[in-house]
């Protein structure tokens, strides 16, 4: 029994060392687990797939240094100059629409530090590795990051840029530029309390080495006094030197200023952007691809000192797309247009020059360029800003000197300020905004022009075709108009402009060709040349084909194609183009009270033919049946000047 008793508890024993053992071994394995979750959690694997706010791996590339994808965002950066407050223009209606939340991504001011606090998203700044030549000094930011796009020989970046960016990454981002100015220029001086200026460069993928070469030249060429702030509104652009390194350069430059948009506005509308945020007591917006020369500010500012209620433009000379060399105008221009509503220039007319005080006084001019042009901050608040219904760029220089004449202000160009600008070889495919450029024309024309928007659709077909299907709403600034109590457009044709209205642009008849025998229009068939093309008879219609205008030269245009006239071969009414040939006189017509159009070199009418099957018009003897009698839509008055 003892022994019985004895091996049981061994067995016992046994049991509970075997027992303890695998208990141990289980609280291990337990152990084991929870270490083993807890570093996958705080190491989760790698994902290829990136989330919103998140930073893809840098990569580098040895063209562009090192990138980075933000993803949906990018760079925020945000001012602590607790003082600034961003506000839109108080009553100005095309402010109001841009909202901060939608517009505004980043703000970059060198004068603090960075408040990351305040980031809605993700923030970093990638550097770029220094490229200092020989002769910077290390504190120079010109050293700390030089041009990095396109430095492959060969590459001119025409594609991309419309002009030799391989050779603007070689020239020095601040170089001196030849003396231009009017020798009486030189002996101005001007008062030390002048108003202070912010200027406002737009830009959208710009070259590297252009758009800092712009800002350093301002920065170089203006006063300290004078220059408020320097504004870079990045229209979404998409280059990557143009991101977190152009961010890292300009935060190293005293009084510049990044704004960058989250959605694509065009120049119009980001240039209001950085009026709405600009301190200075004058505007003055430029392109991001000029030069200035010295002196270039002063004579604005002391223009707009005394005269607040008027736009002013340097004088605008040439730095050639291809070689970069500066071109200076040897005479004075003024800007104009046509009817096209075509910018264009033209040497001073004599009678401007005779109310001209000295060669250095300001030139009276009905429009002025885009690519720099200044005013005082409250004139472009209360005058309506830019039309913010315009859409990209284009046209918005003839909208505002135009508003500007006729809403009792004046438009003028400074002849002891000059300022080069990069006018591109060809606009790139990314720049190309034709019909944007049509539809801001359109916009002009129904809100300025008045009746004479007449003549605006008769030069341009497609401008025409695009009114008639979709009516652009201008009812706001139409209501801007009433409110500043403007003048009509005639005023300024009278007034300001008088060469716009030549003699053989003047209509005697107008309008559609109603034809009394047959009850159909004349109607202009373009074909693929001009010989192709014919007039015929097709059931009347709002169409412009079936506009024409008889005018003081004695000559029938075509609307749809206004280089065009009535012609006559083999005995048929045809379309050519006009000539301008002192014998001209078989394009020559005389359209008469009975209705009658008489070919001037044969004496013979213009008749609708008979015929069911036939549409042509052709030449008959006079003999006043209803076939030959033509009536034009509208008759005008032809003034004689």
């Amino acid at each position: 029994m003892r022994r019985q008793l004895q091996s049981a508890s061994m067995f016992l024993r046994k049991k509970c060392r075997y027992g303890s053992r695998k208990l141990q071994f289980l609280l291990l394995l337990l152990m084991l687990g929870f270490l083993l979750l807890m570093v996958t959690t705080l190491n989760p694997p790698h994902s290829n797939q990136s989330k919103q706010g998140t930073f893809q791996p840098v990569e580098f590339n040895p063209r562009e240094g090192y990138q980075v994808d933000f993803a949906e965002t990018q760079e925020m950066l945000e001012t602590q100059e607790e003082s600034q407050q961003y506000y839109p223009l108080d009553g100005l209606s095309p402010f109001i629409s841009l909202r901060e939340d939608e517009l505004i991504v980043a703000v970059v001011s060198p004068t603090g530090k960075r408040n990351h606090s305040k980031a809605r998203k993700g923030y970093r700044v990638v550097k770029q590795q220094s490229r200092r030549p020989e002769g910077k000094a290390e504190g120079d930011p010109e050293s700390q990051l030089l041009p990095l796009p396109l430095q492959a020989a060969g590459e001119l970046g025409l594609d991309t840029h419309g002009f030799n960016e391989a050779l603007s990454e070689r020239i020095s981002l601040r170089r001196e530029l030849p003396e231009v100015r009017h020798p009486l220029c030189l002996q101005q001086e001007y008062d030390s309390s002048l108003p202070t200026a912010s200027v406002i460069i737009c830009f959208h993928d710009e070259a590297w080495s252009t758009l800092l070469r712009t800002v350093h030249s301002i920065m170089d060429t203006a006063p300290k006094a004078s220059l408020k702030d320097i504004i870079l509104v990045d229209d979404l652009s998409q280059q990557g030197p143009l991101k977190s390194a152009l961010s890292e350069y300009i935060s190293k430059l005293d009084g510049v200023k990044l704004i960058r948009s989250n959605k694509r506005l065009g120049v119009i509308r980001g240039r209001m952007l950085g009026a709405a945020r600009a301190t200075g007591d004058v505007l003055i917006f430029m392109d991001s691809h000029c030069e200035c020369q010295k002196g270039w500010l002063e004579p604005l500012l002391a223009r707009l000192s005394s005269n607040r209620n008027s736009v002013v433009s340097p004088v605008i000379d040439v730095i050639d797309w291809k070689t970069f060399q500066y071109y200076h105008s040897m005479g004075l221009h003024r800007g104009v247009f046509d009817w096209k509503l075509n910018f264009h220039w033209e040497p001073v007319p004599e009678h401007e020059e005779k109310v001209r005080q000295s060669p250095i006084s300001p030139i009276r001019s009905p429009v002025v360029a885009g690519a720099v042009v200044a005013m005082d901050r409250h004139y472009f608040q209360n005058i309506g800003a830019y039309d913010s219904d315009m859409t990209t760029w284009g046209a918005e220089n003839l909208e505002l000197s135009i508003r500007t004449w006729l809403c009792g202000g004046s438009v003028e160009i400074i002849p002891c300020s000059r300022v080069g600008h990069v006018y591109r070889n060809h606009f790139p495919r990314a720049f190309s905004y034709e019909d944007a450029i049509v539809r801001n024309k359109i916009r002009i024309a129904e809100t300025w022009l008045g009746p004479f928007k007449e003549n605006f659709y008769k030069h341009d077909t497609v401008a025409f075709l695009i009114s008639k299907a979709e009516k652009p709403d201008c009812s706001e600034r139409l209501q801007l108009q009433k409110r500043l109590g403007c003048r009509n457009f005639q005023w300024f044709v009278s007034n300001v402009y008088p060469e716009l209205s030549q003699p053989e642009d003047i209509p005697g008849f107008s309008g559609r060709l109603y034809n009394t025998g047959v009850g159909f229009c004349a109607d202009y068939r373009p074909g693929r040349a001009i010989e192709e093309g014919s007039i015929e008879l097709f059931p009347c219609s709002d169409s412009l084909t079936q506009h024409f205008e008889y005018n003081s030269m004695k000559e029938i245009r075509l609307g749809s194609a206004p280089l065009f006239c009535l012609d006559v071969r083999h005995g048929k009414v045809i379309p050519q183009n006009c000539t301008k040939e002192t014998d001209n006189s078989h394009q020559h017509w005389d359209v008469q009270e009975n209705g009658m159009i008489v070919h001037v070199l044969s004496g013979k009418c213009i008749e609708a033919a008979k015929s069911e099957d036939e549409k042509d018009l052709v030449l008959s003897a006079c003999n006043k049946n209803a076939y030959q009698v033509w009536q034009f839509e509208r008759s005008h008055m032809l003034r004689q000047r």
